[in-house]
């Protein structure tokens, strides 16, 4: 049996489209078509079907591309023992991380990372709704992502899910607004405010939601973007009031902007690291991790006033949805 082919089967049942699998493996349609068609000769059965215009695995298709992930991390914790036999760590990682993870994380960890000379760290910068982190590890060895508190770990998806960090989000307030000088707020404080938001199905735009909720009100927002430093300066100058990160921002407050705890309400954001099992099999990308995590844990302890630390702030996430050690 074609060990490549298997890994093909399991790209086009995430993918769902031939052209899709082509695409990310530089090869043609016809060449992955092929290989398909003998993979289905070898094995006697038909594992892939036509659907509409696409195409979708069989039961027999679904079975054999679970396979794959079991063989595609075997081969990487090969690989991985060989060249620790051979007494180097040597490689290229991609990570992929949205900005204001990457602003807080990303120098310490080129810092942490100079010690491994042979690795080729190449980081994409990447900002999309939370749902969308997950099916990104299909083209990057490491995804950076962040979810509300209350939204299940992507490690249901089959993925080695690692936490990083638990950044509270607390309500930035101009300096002259009425509440600027109260040690907490409530939802009913503000939630009639109007609001500097992020996109619709980003974390803390989640948030607001449940607030809206909460307080039987649905908050205004009147302006959205993704660009954290942005959302600070509309506060700043009196634009709306926002939530905002608070290991993110609180550098960034003092005599711009006010950043107060919600008092009835427990807000956050999780920052993690999401990988495919035979990524997070490998050893440069388990040593990048290892780096991301001290990396994390030393943000989260001086993020500010009641920041949450990094791992161990998230210890309840089960040991299974950590990578393999060596």
């Amino acid at each position: 049996m074609d060990v490549a082919a298997l890994s093909i089967l399991r790209e086009l049942g995430e993918r769902g489209s031939i052209t899709a699998v082509a695409l990310a493996q530089h090869r043609s349609p016809s060449a992955v078509s092929q290989q398909l068609k003998t993979l289905q000769r070898q094995v006697g059965a038909e594992l892939v079907r036509r659907v509409g215009r696409g195409v979708e695995l069989t039961d027999a298709g679904r079975a054999l591309a679970a396979s794959s992930v079991r063989i595609d991390t075997a081969i990487a914790e090969a690989e991985t023992t060989w060249r620790a036999f051979q007494g180097g760590s040597a490689g290229r990682v991609e990570v992929a991380m949205f900005a204001s993870a990457a602003e807080l994380l990303v120098p310490g960890l080129l810092d942490r990372m100079s010690q491994y000379p042979g690795i080729r760290l190449d980081l994409i910068d990447l900002d999309v709704g939370q749902d969308e982190f997950a099916p990104r590890t299909l083209d990057h060895d490491l995804v950076v992502g962040h979810r509300s508190d209350e939204v299940s770990s992507a490690s249901a998806e089959g993925l080695v899910v690692v936490p990083l960090l638990r950044e509270p989000l607390d309500v930035a307030l101009p300096p002259g607004h009425r509440l600027a000088s109260a040690d907490r707020v409530t939802v009913a404080d503000v939630i009639g405010d109007p609001w500097i938001g992020v996109p619709e199905g980003y974390p803390l735009d989640r948030v607001l939601t449940t607030m809206s909720l909460v307080a039987d009100v649905r908050a205004e927002v009147v302006h959205r973007t993704v660009h954290l430093p942005l959302i600070e300066n509309l506060v700043a100058t009196g634009h709306g009031i926002a939530l905002l990160p608070r290991t993110s921002s609180s550098q960034r407050a003092p005599g711009r902007f006010v950043l107060k705890p919600l008092a009835d309400m427990r807000a956050g954001r999780r920052i993690e690291a999401l990988m495919r099992p035979e990524r997070a099999a490998r050893g440069v990308v388990r040593l990048v991790l290892d780096a991301l995590v001290a990396e994390a844990a030393g943000a989260g302890a001086t993020g500010g006033p009641g920041a949450t630390g990094g791992a161990g702030a998230t210890a309840g996430v089960p040991e299974t949805e950590r990578p393999p050690r060596e």
